[in-house]
């Protein structure tokens, strides 16, 4: 499949212990809402906004297609519940709300999570949306999203447990996670799924386990079934 692209890191020393395509370009669907909570946990770090602090959703928010949480437009949601919602839920609402938040406009958040990543040695990538809903212009590769994961765990250890959330709970229900490999692999502790029908199915997983730390990915799977079980090889 030419979508398929892997790659695992040793976390603690950056030694690539197996690659297959990661510097190929691929689309990383949702994968792209690790950025948009990196630029999310950082604005948290500096002080510009809290836990509590209120992000406003606006109409164009509120239309995002489905993943989503089904936030109106003028309404609120805490950065706590967005953390959350993008974590778990892969909320595409949210994704756009917090962009618009941080960014003013999803472009110009776009281009700042593009900057972002050009800092964190993420050579490849380009974002377009904050959400990963399809862009031909959003591209990445493993290698870099490996990049990504590595950065979000060494310069967030208070908030990446974020990433290990099965469920959270918001308006008075309880939504569930998708990510099994959380619970499939031994010592995984985090990261992210992703699915479009361009870019196949996405994962990137942290694992820490017998002294060993290590962030893998891989890219383009053609099911969520084929995509785990091959991380659990993997790693």
């Amino acid at each position: 499949d030419d979508r398929y692209a892997a790659i695992v890191m040793d976390a603690r020393t950056n030694e690539v212990l197996l690659e297959d395509q990661a510097d190929e370009a691929r689309f990383p669907a949702s994968l792209t809402k690790m950025m948009t909570l990196y630029m999310l946990f950082e604005a948290l770090e500096s002080g510009r906004a809290s836990k509590e602090s209120d992000i406003p959703v606006s109409a164009h928010a509120a239309s995002q297609p489905p993943s989503k949480l089904g936030v109106k437009a003028g309404s609120t949601i805490s950065v706590d519940t967005a953390i959350r919602a993008l974590a778990v839920k892969s909320a595409n609402d949210v994704a756009v709300a917090v962009a618009e938040f941080l960014g003013g406009t999803e472009d110009q958040f776009a281009s700042m999570m593009t900057a972002k990543a050009r800092s964190l040695g993420m050579t490849s990538t380009r974002f377009a949306n904050a959400s990963g809903l399809h862009d031909p212009r959003q591209v990445t590769t493993a290698f870099d999203m490996a990049k990504l994961g590595l950065a979000l765990k060494r310069r967030f250890p208070g908030y990446f447990n974020y990433f290990q959330l099965r469920s959270f709970s918001a308006y008075g229900r309880t939504i569930n996670g998708h990510n099994k490999a959380l619970d499939m692999i031994a010592g995984a502790d985090g990261i992210k799924t992703g699915y479009t029908r361009a870019s196949g199915f996405n994962l990137v997983t942290s694992v820490s386990r017998s002294g060993k730390l290590m962030v893998a990915v891989i890219l383009g799977e053609d099911s969520a079934r084929t995509r785990d079980a091959r991380m659990a090889a993997m790693v």
